[in-house]
């Protein structure tokens, strides 16, 4: 059966210039980090807090701006931001991001040093079709880490698939059902822009992260850009 990822007309309603790098692999292995660099993300997390957010606040810097002008479009949790803010912030704050795995690792490191949130997703705990849209309400999720399970507001950007959420308020926290681990053989990735004027940030940063998959990770990807004049791709037939 065909599946596709669509983002449906109430989103682009309020996001019309939106663009997401939509990214599939098949057949990998999360647990080789050989070709790892193991400065990787200790050089991510200094571009990132030299490149990106050297105002204080964190809310100065333009690509925390663009994030929480677009979040102020539509309803959120209480304390929601965008996951790219929340890298920044830690980069920023001496802490770091730290590794998780081999693919997450890779995808922190561009989204730190391109600064847009990058989410991946385990491809076969997809059920049905993928839609980015508004939520009607009540549309359940546990979010990664949690075993209480939440409910989206009316009027949230979700994306989710025939089952439940599969991340919340947009690009803020990804579903415990889908997340990639070291188990994971089929990927999807998503990396959103929501601002045209960083279009050739967004291309590079695509580009980056599909040779750190390959050349780190022996990883091979097939690349769909979404707009809204190409607001639709499938993903698995």
């Amino acid at each position: 059966m065909t599946q596709s990822f669509i983002v449906d007309e109430a989103f682009w309603q309020l996001f019309p210039e939106v663009e997401i790098a939509f990214l599939t692999a098949q057949d990998i292995d999360n647990h080789a980090k050989e070709q790892v660099p193991t400065d990787l993300l200790t050089t991510a997390n200094h571009v990132a807090a030299t490149k990106w957010v050297p105002n204080d606040p964190i809310s100065q810097n333009t690509v925390v701006q663009d994030w929480r002008q677009a979040f102020q479009q539509f309803k959120t949790k209480k304390g929601a931001r965008c996951a790219v803010e929340n890298l920044l912030k830690r980069a920023k704050n001496g802490k770091g991001v730290g590794t998780i795995n081999p693919v997450v690792d890779v995808y922190n490191s561009v989204s730190l040093e391109w600064a847009f949130p990058v989410a991946a997703e385990d491809m076969d705990q997809i059920k049905g079709d993928i839609h980015l849209t508004v939520a009607q309400g009540g549309e359940r999720f546990r979010p990664i880490g949690e075993d209480d399970v939440e409910t989206a507001l009316p009027g949230e950007v979700i994306y989710r698939d025939a089952y439940d959420v599969i991340s919340r308020c947009w690009a803020w926290r990804d579903s415990a059902r889908v997340e990639a681990t070291e188990a994971t053989q089929n990927l999807l990735f998503y990396m959103e822009n929501v601002n045209p004027q960083r279009h050739t940030d967004h291309v590079a940063a695509t580009a980056a992260l599909r040779t750190r998959l390959h050349d780190y990770l022996g990883i091979s990807t097939t690349l769909h850009v979404v707009t809204h004049d190409q607001p639709s791709v499938a993903f698995k037939d």
